[in-house]
């Protein structure tokens, strides 16, 4: 006679099946867990634990073990393995601690050569100081036993993520003047629509510098791509440097015309010559005020002569925090310049260069657009 059939009874709930059902058709999750999903719902269909085991492919045995777990533990706590008894670690929490002291210390303070960390150093460092700091477990410590230890404590010595430090004591002064100056640009827009025609009162231009612009040139003719077997432009891997040039550039933030100039250096005396740029580029009544960084170009005793020699109020300059460049909305510009135009330029001189980067200023006026700094502009009263 047959024995019966054993019938292991397991609640869901429409979470839990949901859950389950998403779990059985994932590309990601672990495959334990896919494989205890599918015995669940198939069990849920067809309540035979010899009849699941065929359709998972799977013992019976294997079956019943994860039913028994779903029905003393939960559903979801089922799909996870039984946690082990194992070996009782030989480490203790106090030589963990003095690992963990030892990674967030720099190994040239310990009279090694290098600036951070490798696991591999940390480990034999020590297993070879540990047991005279009285933490004999600590002897053989395996690399891969290292690597746990901190990573339970979220510790990483082998990498650097760089901050930044806030030098400037005046700081959130002057990155309030900034926004208060993109407020005025917000009111000047408004008011260039009823002014039809009349030269503006006031004009606000974001002005930097973008030095270092390599010209480089092939060596070889670049191949362009070619259907069906070659999807790329190919270009030979060496090249010749031929000197860079700065890009010196000033956005009108209330017409969005872009004012520039390319040069070999960004001195003085390129700066005085663009602001002599703007200043003819403006009716005398407008007041030009411009938002820029701390360059020493920019507050020399040849451009504070030169502005001396203009009419007072002609010329406002808004400095941006030290290590604020990034108030300065030219620097989104400089960016887009450079992943568009810039990427993966070559050229056969510096004048070539210069040529194509006024060439798109040039087109980037036809078709101004206009900058706007949103971001914090309300909190700047």
């Amino acid at each position: 006679m047959a024995a019966p059939r054993r019938v292991i009874e397991v609640t869901f709930t429409e979470e839990e099946l949901a859950d389950l059902e998403r779990i059985s058709r994932s590309r990601t999750e672990r495959a334990s867990h896919i494989q205890r999903a599918q015995i669940l719902l198939t069990y849920r269909q067809t309540p035979s634990l010899y009849a699941v085991g065929r359709a998972v492919e799977v013992t019976h045995q294997t079956v019943e073990r994860c039913l028994r777990r779903a029905r003393t533990l939960g559903v979801k706590e089922a799909l996870d393995d039984s946690p082990r008894p194992g070996h009782p670690s030989a480490i203790t929490d106090e030589a963990r601690t003095f690992v963990t002291d030892l990674a967030c210390r720099k190994p040239k303070d310990l009279g090694y050569p290098h600036e951070v960390w490798t696991t591999r150093l940390l480990a034999e460092h020590v297993r070879e100081n540990a047991p005279a700091a009285g933490y004999a477990c600590l002897a053989k410590l395996a690399q891969g036993t290292l690597c746990k230890i901190l990573a339970k404590q979220e510790i990483k010595p082998h990498k650097v993520k760089y901050y930044l430090e806030r030098r400037d004591p005046e700081f959130e002064e002057k990155k309030v003047g900034v926004l208060c100056v993109y407020r005025e640009v917000e009111q000047l827009k408004q008011a260039a629509q009823a002014r039809d025609g009349e030269p503006p009162a006031v004009a606000i231009i974001s002005y930097d510098e973008k030095p270092g612009i390599q010209a480089l040139a092939t060596t070889s003719p670049d191949l362009p791509p070619v259907p069906g077997r070659h999807p790329t432009i190919a270009r030979d891997g060496e090249y010749v440097r031929m000197g860079t040039v700065s890009l010196l550039a000033g956005i009108d933030l209330v017409t969005g015309v872009v004012h520039a100039s390319v040069a070999p250096r960004h001195r003085s005396r390129e700066f005085i010559a663009d602001l002599e740029r703007l200043d003819s580029a403006y009716p005398p009544q407008t007041a030009i005020k411009i938002i820029l960084d701390n360059h020493s170009a920019h507050k020399s005793k040849e451009t504070r002569a030169w502005l001396a020699t203009r009419p007072e109020g002609r010329f406002t300059f808004i400095f941006t925090p030290k290590h604020g460049s990034w108030l300065n909305i030219i620097e989104g510009f400089f960016s887009k310049l450079a992943r568009s135009v810039l990427r993966h330029i070559r050229v056969a001189s510096p004048k070539e260069l210069r040529d194509r980067i006024l060439h798109a200023i040039d087109r980037i006026n036809r078709r101004p657009v206009v900058h706007t700094w949103k971001w914090g502009i309300r909190d700047a009263a």
